[in-house]
């Protein structure tokens, strides 16, 4: 009997404790917690847009949860019948096909009942009914909720939630907004952030500096009117005249919540917290300033925010060169891919 397996026989307390919460498999990517104040807790990202490559951004935030941090990571991916990532697939069925259109599919989202924190980073999914059921029960478990960029039009029909007889909107009541149109130059501007001065001594906030990126900013709800009550404004997205930090503001266009919190009451009555945040792109995460506010809505989703620190790293781990947004995929080099390649 090996060291291991004995190990395992006298102490499986402490050998369970010690693995990962979810198997390997060719489907979905692992990644086992280092030292960190996160130790013991188990994330789940899931990666399944077709414009902003969420393929890379989930696994290069993985890696910075896990080695720098201590969390068990997950990442999730939506994939095409051969078990490919595969961000080419239609979302919409083309006229006059409808019954050749292909639905979404999530492997591994059984885990999602395994997750102390799931970040969500999906956009515009037909996915099967046990799938959607899967994802129903976790953002009615009471556990905190993340979501980026696309995930507050995460869905592109309703979801099997209701509240007091009432459908639940993932985007509207869930997260506090969702998309209604780009604030500016779709594609052509970028966003510069500023923190919110009320809320600065927010914990989510401390240690975040210099936000920017390339993406648009998205406008959440009608012009006049603000963030739906309970929301928390952290960050202000200011839209600039081009895809370059140092580019001028266009002064046509105020600045719009691009970061806020909130707290979402499920159908027992538990109260979640929630993140949202409409930057997030692969390349909006090369800055560190946007990676250090995920991080620290991580712990404030944790109800960890005693550990949150603005000395903490949040280096890259590894290499990370994400693509280009858009959905020009043949033109940007995006082609479907075993999940493994983005490890």
């Amino acid at each position: 009997m090996t060291t291991r397996i004995l190990f395992s026989f006298l102490f499986p307390f402490l050998a369970f404790a010690a693995e990962h919460p979810v198997p390997e498999s060719e489907l979905w990517l692992t990644y086992s917690g280092g030292d960190g104040p996160g130790k013991g807790k188990h994330i789940v990202l899931i990666a399944a847009d077709q414009e902003y490559r969420s393929e890379q951004a989930m696994p290069m935030m993985a890696r910075i949860l896990s080695t720098h941090h201590g969390f068990d990571c997950t990442v999730l991916f939506g994939v095409n019948k051969k078990g490919e990532v595969d961000p080419t697939m239609p979302v919409y069925p083309k006229k006059r096909e409808e019954e050749a259109f292909q639905q979404h599919s999530i492997p591994g989202l059984e885990h999602l009942a395994s997750a102390d924190l799931v970040i969500f980073f999906h956009r515009l999914l037909t996915l099967p009914p046990e799938q959607l059921e899967k994802m129903v029960d976790y953002l009615d478990s009471g556990k905190p909720i993340l979501a980026l960029r696309t995930a507050n039009h995460g869905f592109r029909g309703p979801l099997p939630y209701e509240r007091e007889g009432k459908r639940v909107n993932f985007g509207r009541d869930i997260l506090g907004g969702a998309f209604m149109g780009h604030h500016g130059r779709w594609h052509a501007d970028s966003t510069r952030g500023s923190i919110d001065e009320a809320h600065a001594e927010h914990p989510l906030v401390q240690g975040v500096e210099d936000v920017w990126g390339p993406s648009d900013v998205y406008r959440t709800y009608k012009e006049g009117t603000s963030l739906p009550e309970g929301c928390v404004p952290l960050v202000w997205g200011q839209p600039l005249m081009g895809r370059q930090p140092d580019d001028e503001p266009n002064v046509e266009k105020k600045p719009l919540p691009v970061a806020w919190c909130k707290m979402w009451e499920t159908s027992n009555g538990e109260q979640a917290r929630v993140f949202q945040s409409t930057m997030g792109s692969a390349r909006d995460l090369e800055s560190a300033g946007l990676r250090r506010l995920v991080i620290n809505a991580v712990y404030w989703g944790l109800e960890m925010e005693n550990e949150i620190s603005p000395k903490s790293s949040v280096a890259i781990v590894g290499d990370y060169e994400p693509l280009e947004s858009g959905f020009n995929y043949e033109k940007l080099g995006v082609v479907p891919k075993r999940p493994e390649a983005y490890r």
